[in-house]
């Protein structure tokens, strides 16, 4: 709450603090500081090098009174910064309290907000964490969250989470010169970036989507594979399901607000990005569709493997009870004549003790004989 109480200015002019130097130091490579790279855009290239925060503000501010119409936009890239080093940050560019808490908290549902002229973008990034052999305790996918503030005159990237480093986009955005009709992407402005950004975790989706059926095969091989009818360890359905649900709830909020980027009535995206959100539209629809396949499979492999056990049991508990049926003959039998009465079948007779075990065998074969036809055996 401190946070958001000291960020209530955020929407009054601007007043330059004494401290506002530690939160626009940028040092590459070296540093803790969170921001990774900050750079100025005019027309679709990169115009100087990297700089400061409060730097990249004046120079975009330059630029708009210099040209007299809005062409140049900043881009400051900051990875898991803290309360204190967003701080300036979200005060020179007039960021809103809320969305900036959740930008430096994290554990975020994703979504598209908007607040004013900005919008504000909550992407959950997936990452497939290789493994020799899925096992109860194996982690399939692992998740980070990356955040984007697109204004009028700036792009600005928060991200949580080891993986899914902007660099390489950036690079490749800076290098595409000549779009497709003849204009650098970065030239339409901070929803070009947005677009590229949600593109870049929406392919990482559909790389992990691919990668994580070849697991849901070995699963649904392995529970209907002869194995003597006993199934395959319900712990390795149950994590490999409980990783299944982690990357549903990335992808599945995110469809609706691509959907609604695309739409003509979103002033605050470029009237030629939109057509290209609903390309990413389109995209995140088939991951979400193959990550609720996997999902519902999941849960009939595990009824499934359940089903198996069970009858697994059965006929364990079928097996018994013959051969509990067979052993009574010849307990009975034995029974009978351990009775010690003076009257007793063949109690006398010459060949009455082996009559009688044959017989006992007799009816043992029979019973075995007749179990096994059955299937009980």
């Amino acid at each position: 709450m401190s946070m958001i109480n000291n960020l209530r200015a955020a929407v009054r002019p601007h007043r330059r603090r004494p401290g506002d130097d530690a939160y626009d130091s940028i040092h590459p490579g070296q540093s803790p500081s969170a921001v990774v790279d900050c750079a100025v855009y005019q027309d679709g290239k990169r115009h100087g090098e990297t700089c400061s925060p409060r730097e990249a503000a004046r120079r975009v501010k330059a630029a708009k009174q210099l040209q007299g119409t809005p062409g140049s936009f900043s881009w400051i890239g900051l990875h898991e910064p803290t309360e204190a080093e967003f701080e300036g940050i979200a005060q020179r560019f007039g960021l809103h309290p809320l969305a900036v808490e959740d930008a430096v908290h994290a554990h975020q549902r994703p979504k598209v907000e908007r607040y004013d002229d900005v919008l504000f973008a909550v992407f959950k990034t997936i990452r497939y964490v290789e493994h020799d052999q899925l096992t109860p305790t194996s982690e399939v996918v692992d998740t980070g969250e990356l955040m984007v503030f697109a204004g009028q005159d700036f792009v600005i990237t928060v991200r949580h989470g080891g993986h899914s480093s902007l660099q390489e986009l950036r690079r490749r955005m800076e290098q595409d010169v000549d779009g497709a009709d003849g204009t650098a992407l970065l030239a339409k402005g901070p929803s070009a970036v947005l677009h590229a950004i949600a593109d870049h975790v929406v392919d990482n989706y559909l790389e992990v989507a691919s990668r994580l059926q070849s697991d849901v095969d070995e699963i649904e091989f392995d529970v209907f594979a002869n194995k003597g009818g006993k199934g395959t360890d319900v712990g390795r359905v149950y994590q490999l399901k409980r990783e299944v649900l982690e990357f549903k709830r990335a992808v599945t909020p995110l469809l609706r607000p691509m959907q609604q980027l695309s739409e003509p009535l979103q002033r605050l995206v470029d009237p030629d990005i939109q057509k290209y959100f609903r390309d990413v539209a389109d995209h995140l629809a088939r991951v979400t569709e193959q990550v609720h396949g996997f999902d519902e499979l999941l849960n009939s492999l595990l009824q499934a493997n359940l089903a198996q056990v069970s009858v697994a049991q059965n006929e364990d508990m079928r097996k018994i009870t013959a051969w509990a049926a067979i052993f009574a003959v010849p307990t009975m039998i034995t029974g009978v004549y351990g009775m010690n009465f003076d009257y007793m079948p063949e109690l006398h007779h010459k060949y009455g003790y082996p009559m009688v075990l044959l017989g006992v065998a007799t009816i043992c074969v029979g019973m075995y004989r007749g179990f096994r036809r059955n299937g009980w055996l």
